[in-house]
């Protein structure tokens, strides 16, 4: 049985997530206050598709983050997390990528 202390357990980093939302707010004003939230330092928020009366978005969220906050407060704007599609926690920053030497020509 693994035991998590409360005082030591590591926050969110980074959410990725699936979000469906009425065209209001506009997607500036909807990352506008996601960013306001306590603990988020940084909003990207992508639009993927677009139908009469909703969008379809990728909402990338980085700082220390409480996922029940961000998503009572995406519900209280209109919109529906549809799914988690990515989450980091601890201090990595993002995925790792390796660096590839130039191919000589």
């Amino acid at each position: 049985m693994v035991r998590i202390r409360r005082s030591r357990a590591r926050k969110l980093r980074r959410l990725v997530l699936d979000v469906l939302k009425p065209h209001s707010p506009t997607l500036p004003e909807f990352a506008t206050k996601l960013s306001s939230i306590p603990g988020v330092g940084g909003v990207n928020v992508t639009l993927i598709e677009i139908d009469k009366d909703t969008e379809s978005l990728k909402v990338t969220v980085e700082g220390k983050l409480n996922y029940s906050i961000i998503r009572s407060a995406i519900e209280e704007w209109g919109g529906v997390v549809h799914s988690v599609d990515e989450v980091i926690t601890g201090s990595l920053a993002g995925p790792t990528t390796e660096r590839r030497s130039k191919p000589r020509t």
